[in-house]
């Protein structure tokens, strides 16, 4: 998992409520174990027609849509049944952060233990990001996890909240196994010491 210090990107916009993990990640693909390849299937449902060619006017398929690491959704994103594959699906593609006024709770700690970042805005920042958004697409936004901020296109400063055990595991790019065995050597001296 990588590091999640600082970010700069722009932003994609589908400021949809309620958008479920099985539209980010139809069941269909649940059947690996892994990874690979699940960029392909993210939004499928939307994203491509039924003969599987892409629809041309949904925006993962827009010719910039890779510049972007950031999604910005609506109001419970990641509700529905409990699946990995939605963040892994999102961080395969390249997302980062999703930026939303609520998530469900199942998919923000999948996220998390995937190193993908899930902000919560509050009502102001929501609309006063959407309204940027929607004036001039290819904003950028900042992102220091180390601060809690969102730096917002105009340079207003935007806090935001994550568990100190999550925002320690993102900054140091590593999961919960990894951060247990960070302690490798204090657990084998204090064994030693048995």
């Amino acid at each position: 998992m990588a590091e999640f210090k600082m970010l700069t990107s722009r932003i994609l916009l589908l400021p949809i409520d309620d958008i479920d993990t099985d539209q980010i990640i139809p069941a269909r693909y649940l059947k690996v174990v892994d990874k690979e390849g699940l960029g392909a299937a993210l939004f499928a449902d939307w994203r491509y027609n039924p003969d599987g060619s892409p629809k041309p006017d949904f925006l993962l398929n827009s010719p910039n849509a890779s510049e972007a690491q950031v999604l910005f959704a609506g109001r419970n994103f990641g509700c529905g049944s409990s699946r990995e594959h939605a963040p892994w699906a999102l961080a395969v593609f390249g997302f980062r952060a999703v930026l939303a006024r609520s998530f469900a709770d199942i998919f923000r700690n999948n996220a998390l233990k995937n190193g993908l970042l899930p902000i919560e805005l509050d009502e102001h920042a929501y609309h006063k990001l959407r309204q940027a958004l929607e004036e001039q697409p290819d904003c950028m936004i900042t992102i220091d996890l180390a601060s809690q901020t969102v730096q917002m296109p105009d340079g207003e400063p935007i806090q935001f909240e994550i568990d100190a055990f999550s925002k320690t595991c993102l900054l140091k790019g590593v999961d919960e196994l990894g951060y247990l065995l960070s302690f490798e050597n204090a657990i084998a001296a204090y064994e030693s010491r048995l």
